[in-house]
């Protein structure tokens, strides 16, 4: 760029230098060609008076040298004349000089001689007796004066291709210093042209935009490493959740195969292979449940549902399981109306109160609510039975995490009841909170957008 301005402001200034010769000696060549006629028009005076007082004795020693002097009569007829033999020269009546000194005394003109094929500057005086005196001289051409000044004019021309030069690379690298200096990482704190004001605030916006987009890119990439990391380590988990019903189906089928299986033990034996075969089957379909959580139940549609109605509905479908474990379930509330998926509300219900029932003694109770509070729906699933230690809690939404204790490992399930239950509360936007105390049980809420506690 600077190369670019350096060429062009030489080009330029040679060009205003060329133009300002050209118009100079145009003027010049006016004003010396007017200076040139007076003066010739002052050397015709004195001439003719010479010749006034001499006659024709004063041409015998007139050394005219760069002048051609002419003696014409009244009728225009040549009576002398210094560049050629006057008898052979035509009348020169015709010449407006002449005319214009017999007329008024003087006259003046320039022109083309006919003879001597140049540009000539003419004057001419009437003297008393009527004849005229005439003063010839050749103009310089503009080009003889451009060459009789050529000296002159090449040094001024290489003094002003110096000057141009050194003051046009001065100037290029002064224009472009502060473009060179401008910091695009800060662009608004550089000091530069106030014209590129309008360029440094769109390249500060840019500047941010891109930053902004690298950030966003660098936490997108976190979290799909995030993302593959959980998916490997739900795969493996999936993995070895699956072996341990397969060894225990499988081993149980070699037995019986292998006829070493007593006839009375051969449907106990029938009954574990089932129950091991339902966990898994509930496995697989735990683990379907939570990969469609996690891309966000797209196709699965929200309506106006009563929370209520459906937590109710929840809590008696565990009604038989609740009676084999000698755990008492009951529910209160009124009518609240969210915008939820029916199934997933019901799976929310049906997991918590499951986990309540599961992880209690005999003789406990799990009490399910539905009420509004601040605005939203509250949903809250409490239980009296084994609790959960404080160190644990915050593992519990995880998944196939399990307890450690004894009670809990002994426990069927697939550790993907709670987490479950967490994905499905972000799906309708909820929060969910738990608390517990070991040995005395454990509450979770979930707090639901409410739409109101009237269907209108």
């Amino acid at each position: 760029m600077t190369k670019r301005i350096f060429r062009g402001l030489c080009c330029v200034a040679l060009a205003v230098f060329l133009a300002s010769l050209v118009f100079i000696m145009a003027v010049l060549y006016g004003y010396f060609s007017r200076v040139q006629q007076t003066q010739l028009g002052m050397q015709t005076q004195l001439a003719a008076q010479g010749v006034a007082r001499c006659g024709a004795d004063y041409f015998d020693e007139l050394d005219a040298r760069d002048y051609r002097v002419t003696w014409v009569d009244a009728e225009g007829g040549v009576l002398y004349d210094s560049g050629a033999d006057a008898s052979s020269m035509e009348g020169h009546l015709d010449r407006p000089e002449i005319r214009q000194a017999l007329a008024d005394g003087h006259g003046e003109s320039r022109r083309l001689s006919a003879t001597l094929t140049e540009r000539m500057l003419y004057a001419a005086q009437r003297l008393p007796d009527g004849t005229v005196l005439r003063l010839a001289i050749a103009q310089s051409s503009i080009f003889a004066m451009l060459l009789g000044a050529g000296q002159g004019l090449a040094a001024v021309l290489l003094l002003a291709l110096a000057l141009s030069v050194f003051l046009a690379r001065r100037l290029s690298r002064r224009i472009v210093q502060p473009l060179d200096q401008i910091d695009l990482d800060a662009p608004l704190e550089s000091e530069a042209y106030p014209e590129l004001t309008p360029l440094l605030h769109r390249l500060d916006a840019q500047q941010r935009q891109l930053h902004a987009q690298n950030a966003q890119l660098e936490l997108d990439m976190a979290e799909r490493a995030e993302a593959e990391a959980m998916r490997r380590q739900f795969t493996a988990n999936v993995s070895h959740e699956l072996k341990t019903p397969l060894h225990v189906i499988s081993g149980y089928a070699e037995l019986i195969e292998n006829g070493m299986v007593q006839p009375e033990d051969v449907r106990p034996f029938a009954g574990r292979i089932r129950d091991e075969a339902q966990l898994m089957v509930k496995l697989v379909e735990d683990v379907i449940r939570l990969s469609h959580l996690d891309e966000g139940a797209r196709d699965m549609q929200f309506e106006r549902t009563d929370l209520a109605a459906a937590a109710r509905q929840a809590a008696e479908s565990l009604a038989d399981e609740a009676e084999k474990a000698g755990v008492s379930v009951s529910f209160s509330g009124e009518p609240l109306y969210v915008e939820g998926i029916p199934s997933l509300l019901h799976s929310i219900v049906f997991d918590l109160c499951e986990n309540g029932i599961k992880y209690n003694h005999r003789g406990g109770s799990v009490t399910v609510s539905v009420k509004p509070e601040d605005g939203a729906a509250v949903l809250t699933v409490s239980d009296d039975g084994v609790g959960i230690p404080p160190e644990q809690q915050e593992h519990v939404f995880e998944r196939f995490y399990r307890g450690d204790s004894s009670r809990c490992k002994s426990i069927p399930g697939t550790g993907l009841g709670l987490s479950i239950v967490k994905h499905a509360a972000l799906v309708h936007g909820a929060q969910i909170a738990l608390t517990s105390t070991p040995g005395q049980g454990t509450t979770v809420t979930v707090r639901f957008p409410c739409l109101g506690q009237a269907h209108t």
